[in-house]
């Protein structure tokens, strides 16, 4: 991370015990309500979805589905990902996306996206820090927020082991 102390956080799983630890996140992170179908697929990607916890406090998740593509193909579709605003810009997002980019080349994933709102400038670059391109924008996708369209961002793996 940066010059200075080693930030103290560390990542745990999502299970039934745990999950109103996402729900709560998710409420005070996004303008929009997660259905039980949302949380049903962070439970079952398993490893690919993990709170994180900065000194026993937990201040981010990130919420994974995984998907299979048409030639059989699987990919990870990034829900959410957040961090409670005061404890951003101290590596805890790119701990959880890093966590969730290892699990994509240890388990072969051909591909990861997500869906960034247009005016979202911030993410749109942290996402590109990590190798994510703007590869379609979709008008009209969200419903109640403006602006409406969303761009579709992704990252590509090569389906080999090769360093990122």
């Amino acid at each position: 991370m940066g010059a200075g102390r080693e930030v103290s956080v560390s990542l745990d799983g999502v299970r039934d015990k745990n999950l109103m630890q996402l729900k709560k996140l998710n409420t005070v992170l996004f303008p929009v309500r997660y259905n039980d179908k949302y949380y049903a697929d962070a439970i079952a990607s398993g490893e690919f979805t993990k709170l994180a916890y900065y000194s026993d406090i937990c201040v981010g998740a990130i919420a994974c589905r995984l998907e299979k593509k048409e030639g059989g193909a699987m990919r990870v579709y990034i829900m959410t990902l957040g961090v409670l605003a005061p404890y951003r810009g101290i590596g805890i997002g790119s701990k959880l996306l890093n966590h969730v980019l290892d699990m994509c080349s240890k388990q072969n994933m051909c591909e990861i996206y997500l869906h960034v709102q247009t005016n979202n400038e911030e993410a749109i670059k942290f996402y590109k820090k990590f190798g994510f391109e703007i590869t379609e924008t979709i008008q009209n996708y969200y419903i109640n927020i403006e602006p409406r369209d969303c761009y579709v961002v992704t990252k590509s793996f090569v389906q080999s082991e090769a360093n990122k």
